[in-house]
């Protein structure tokens, strides 16, 4: 097994036990859904609403090195939480808060990357949405791989219901533009 699934593993088990609603994104559901591409750390959404992100942050903290001095504080002010795994692998978890989220999360399913690595992965639609409204050089590349591997069977609507009301809050309707694009050539 690599060092980049088992750590993933980890952060799944963790988040079984405590039966938090979470779900891989990132490198993890790019390899699911895109083109395979190498990635060094593992990022996840974890659902915790607002105001209980205390309790979250201490369990990953207590469990998972923190990667900066003051992790604590700077999840609660960022949401978050920079930690590694016990293999050294980078883990970037996200503290989920809003119903877009909260949704991705309820439509994930598992899937077996490999003999006993099953993993909870986002699905293509929405990995789409975070990759377009993360907005990177790297989240386009991984949109076009998205679209070119799962072309019709991506469910466009999906993608605009969610990602449009997004865009207006970060005020970046040229990213709307930009993906219609890779949308279209796909």
């Amino acid at each position: 097994m690599t060092p980049l699934y088992a750590a993933a593993i980890e952060v799944q088990d963790l988040c079984c036990t405590h039966d938090w609603a979470f779900c891989f994104i990132g490198g993890i559901a790019v390899q699911r859904w895109g083109e395979l591409r190498y990635t060094e750390d593992v990022d996840l959404t974890l659902c915790t609403g607002f105001g209980r992100e205390q309790t979250f942050v201490d369990a990953l903290l207590r469990q998972f090195q923190p990667r900066l001095e003051g992790a604590a504080a700077f999840a609660l002010r960022s949401r978050v939480v920079l930690a590694q795994a016990s293999n050294g692998v980078p883990l970037d978890i996200a503290l989920g808060a809003v119903p877009f989220e909260a949704r991705a999360v309820e439509r994930a399913t598992d899937y077996e990357f490999d003999d006993d690595v099953v993993l909870r992965t986002c699905g293509a639609e929405d990995l789409v949405v975070f990759k377009a409204f993360a907005g990177r050089d790297r989240d386009w590349a991984d949109i076009r791989g998205i679209v070119m591997r799962q072309g019709p069977r991506l469910d466009e609507r999906l993608i605009w219901d969610e990602l449009l009301p997004l865009l207006e809050l970060k005020e970046a309707s040229e990213d709307a533009t930009r993906l219609q694009a890779i949308l279209t050539q796909g």
